[in-house]
């Protein structure tokens, strides 16, 4: 799952309107998702309201990551700890930190589903956490 660069976040606003992003990830042995936005984004808003998010992670053919989970704004250690993931995966993340508004989030997996239709049959596995 961390071969991937990119994911599309599904977010759900506070009027409970569905809203996706495409995303610049890393992924941590345990399987969370870290990612970063600016405070003035629609995703923050959504997950700082309801931290429920999903993700679709990978297209490359038809071999895909159906991920669901929780979402938090870590701080202090804990954030050094997944800048330090994030920032290995995308090097030019540091210079992000001068953004105004830099945020991080971090999702841990709740439930997670790979597919890979490019062999017959079709392999599929679930997964809960």
């Amino acid at each position: 799952m961390n071969a991937p660069d990119l994911g599309v976040l599904g977010t759900i606003s506070p009027e409970g309107v569905p809203q996706s992003a495409l995303v610049g990830i890393a992924v941590t042995e345990e399987l969370e998702i870290i990612f970063d936005t600016v405070n003035s984004s629609r995703k923050y808003r959504n997950l700082m309201v309801n931290p429920a998010a999903s993700f679709v992670v990978g297209w490359v053919g038809e071999i895909t990551v159906q991920y669901e989970g929780l979402a938090s704004e870590p701080a202090g250690a804990e954030l050094a700890r997944y800048k330090e993931i994030y920032f290995a995966k995308w090097p030019d993340g540091p210079a992000r930190q001068q953004w105004p508004g830099i945020a991080y989030f971090v999702v841990r997996p709740k439930w997670a589903r790979y597919s890979d239709f490019n062999q017959t049959p079709a392999f599929i596995e679930e997964f809960t956490f």
